[in-house]
Parts: structure tokens; sequence; C-alpha cells
């Protein structure tokens, strides 16, 4: 029963989270000046909201849950969607709950080091203990996931809030030195801007979230399009309008030296009580971890029930009713991502990663538009649309690989690929020998966890 302003405020609520307080730095790096910042910004929304509008039209013609699973499924067949499902648990969902963590240990961490940067060691403890207590918290209790996540969207929501207010009454002051010449000293070139973009849509992940509330709406054919129409762009004003107010109060050479651009725009405009930003900010970034926690622990589940995960994965806690081993797994991998990465890093290896994903699926809706004309489109996008969207992705994905190729490209594609030799060995042929080395560990992780498997709901 989600009405209209619930849709919007759900979109809302699920896009911002940990990227606007990071992505800034590394989207001014690699535009370097103010102007052209500002416009991938934009961009970036744009983009968002063609894409959630692709996704719209896929998600009310083929009614499964499993985000892009079902329509690769659809269009292409078992293997692209085993694929994406093989790097979504393990190369996208996982980074991207390490980027949100690690992002919440900066935040945390910055006002104990004032002056310097904190030392590398306290920033990743402090993500791994996060990842933990997010793990715990929701591998125990799906009411107390949800009364978390309620809680620290409402922080999210007044932080930002400050940071507006504060950058529109010093920009009614007259402090806008720094948006003069605000092209001088740009760098553009086609790697630079894919790697803007890449961090641009860090910020604005989550706009392929919005087809999973399709169940859940009323009246899903007008208030869907209508949501993401006024949802996204209201995003994308709240982003600019919090990049103008970094630079009311700092240079763009500041903003790059700055560890946590948050904390500074606050130490120069909201001292003595400078001290809320970090803090909220940190609420803000542990609160899209939780979210993101809360979710994919569902999608390991499904993907485990597919056959595609090993069996354990796909069970339930007996006394919690949790998807606790499933939850528990996401969180022991982004651990692992911890450990070597930073920041800028994984996104990087994120984006491209997912990028390749989302041009895929919505090549799938071109293909279908050709190929399932049977199929009813209650909400049908110009055919204009997708095929932007994915010449854009093309683009995002072949730019950086060949104008800066690094080696994290090559490792991701062939782990990507990787997953055909899986998919092969035990979904295809269904080896024997897999089974009788997984029953045993099946049976003792099930004993040590309380879990059982799923009841079968009659269809």
């Amino acid at each position: 029963k989600v009405g209209l302003i619930s849709g919007i405020c759900m979109i809302v609520g699920t896009i911002i989270g940990s990227g606007i307080f990071i992505s800034p730095k590394a989207v001014l790096a690699n535009t370097g000046a103010v102007g052209p910042c500002l416009i991938i910004w934009a961009a970036c929304g744009v983009l968002a909201t063609l894409g959630a509008l692709c996704f719209a039209e896929l998600g009310t013609m083929i009614t499964k849950s499993g985000g892009e699973y079902p329509y690769l499924m659809e269009a292409f067949g078992p293997i692209p969607a085993f694929l994406f499902s093989w790097a979504s648990l393990l190369v996208i969902k996982p980074s991207s709950f390490a980027i949100m963590c690690l992002s919440f240990a900066e935040y945390a961490s910055v006002p104990f080091f004032s002056g310097c940067d904190p030392p590398q060691v306290v920033v990743k403890c402090l993500a791994a203990a996060a990842i933990v207590i997010i793990t715990i918290v929701n591998s125990l209790s799906v009411k107390l996931g949800s009364y978390l996540q309620n809680l620290l969207t409402a922080a999210k929501m007044i932080i930002i809030i400050i940071i507006i207010v504060s950058g529109i009454v010093l920009l009614a002051q007259g402090q806008t030195e720094n948006f003069e010449d605000s092209f001088k000293d740009s760098t553009i070139s086609v790697s630079s801007i894919s790697l803007a973009f890449y961090n641009g849509l860090w910020a604005y992940d989550g706009w392929n979230q919005l087809n999973y509330i399709t169940e859940e709406l009323k009246n899903p054919y007008r208030n869907l399009p209508l949501s993401i129409i006024i949802g996204i762009p209201l995003v994308t004003v709240c982003y600019v309008l919090i990049n103008i107010s970094y630079f009311t109060v700092m240079t763009s050479t500041e903003l790059l030296q700055s560890q946590a651009v948050a904390v500074t725009f606050g130490d120069r405009v909201l001292y003595p009580a400078s001290w809320i930003v970090p803090l909220f900010v940190a609420f803000s970034t542990i609160g899209s971890a939780n979210g993101t926690s809360f979710t994919t622990g569902r999608l390991v589940y499904v993907a485990a029930r597919e056959g595609h995960m090993l069996k354990v994965l796909s069970y339930i806690s007996v006394k919690r009713l949790t998807p606790a081993p499933a939850i528990i797994f996401y969180g022991v991998v982004a651990i692992i991502y911890i450990i070597p990465g930073d920041i800028d890093t994984l996104i990087n290896y994120f984006s491209f990663a997912v990028w390749i994903f989302y041009g895929l699926t919505v090549l799938a809706l071109i293909v279908m538009r050709f190929t399932r004309k049977e199929l009813k489109r209650p909400i049908r996008v110009p055919i204009i649309i997708p095929v932007i969207v994915t010449l854009v992705a093309i683009l995002l994905v072949l730019a950086p690989i060949i104008s800066a190729p690094e080696l994290a490209y090559l490792y991701c594609v062939l782990f990507i690929l990787s997953g055909l030799i899986v998919y092969v060995l035990f979904v295809h042929f269904k080896f024997d020998w897999p089974q009788k080395v997984s029953k045993p560990i099946t049976m003792h992780l099930q004993m040590l966890l309380e879990v059982v498997p799923a009841e079968e709901v009659a269809e």
C-alpha cells in the first residue's frame, strides 16, 4: 500500500547514502575544475533517471524478484543470468558493502586525527568492526535491522539539509569567488570523464532498486514512473546543491586535499558545533551499509535456492527466521575486500563490473522488444531511451580500459568469466563429487548456525 509520496521517499532514501560524502573528491580529481565537476553530477542524475525508467518497463513486464537475474534469463538464457548472480554475489555487492563501511570508518576516525590523515590500519579495523556488527544485527533480527534503518535514514536527511541550507546562506552572503573561471584547469579526456562518471554514479547507486517495490505500490503503472521522474531529479538537485555548498567554502585544491570533505565543510561553517557533521555522516554511511546487508542477504538466499550457490546459503535460522548463513557469507566476503582495497580503487572496480550488467540488462529490454512481443508492457519507454543507456554503458566499460588500462579491470573480467567454469561443472553437469564434499560441511554448518531449509510455499 505504498503511495506516490512514499514511493518518492523510498527512492530518495535508497539512493542518498555514503556516495555524496565520498565521491565529490574523486569526481573533481578526474575533471580538474568546478564547472565540469557540477556538469558530471547533473549528467549522472539524467543517466540514472533514464536507466530507472528502462528498469521500470522490465519490472512491470517480468514480475519476478531477483533484480537483473530474471530479465537476463528471459532475454539471453541461463548463462548470462548465472554470470550476473556470480559477479553480483562475489564482486558487486560485497565491494559495495566494503566501500560503505570504509566511508563510515574514514568519517568516524577523522575527528580523532585532526590535522592529519587517519592511519589505514585504524580505518580498516573500524570498517571491519562495522561489517561484523551489521552482520550480527541483521542475522539476529529482521525487526532490529529495519528499526536501525529508519533511525539512520532520518539522520542522513538531517545532515544533507544542514549542508544545503548552510551553502545557500553562504552564497546569498556573496561567497562566490570559487565559481569564477569555473572551467579553468579542467583536465578532460575520455578516460577521466568515465572515471568521474564511475564515482558520480556510485553516489546514485540504488536507482535500479526501484522496481523491487512494484508489488507494494498503489496503482504501480502510474506511480512507478512518476516516482522515478520526481524522485531521481530531486536527488540530483540535492547532490548538485551539496557540491555547490562544498565549493562555497573550499577551493578545488582544498577539497582535493581534504581527507573527509563534509568534515572540512563542518569545521569551517558550523564551528563550534562542527562535531555534528562527522557524527551524522557516520550514521548515514552505516545506514546505507545496513540497508545493503538487509537486501543483499536476500539475493544470496535466492541464488542458493536456485542451486547457483552452496545449499546452506538458502537456509533460514530456526529461532530468528532470518537468512543468517547468506548474511554471514556476505559479511565475510566484504571483509576480504577491505584488507587490500582503498575506496577509489574499489569504486572503479565495482562500477566497471556493475555497468557491464546494467548495459546487458538494458540491452535485454531492446532484444525482448523484438523476440518477446507477446509480453504485456504496462509501462513502455520510447526505444531511444534504452538505446542511449546501452551506448553509455558500453562507453563507460570500454573507455577506461582503452585509454588507461589497469590490471584491476582484467582481473575483474577474468573473475566474471571464471563463473563459466563454475556453471559448467556444478550447474550444467552437476558432478557428484562436489555434493559429497559439501554434504558434511552443510550438515555441520546447519548444526552450528541452527538453520534449516525454508518451507516451500504452495503457489
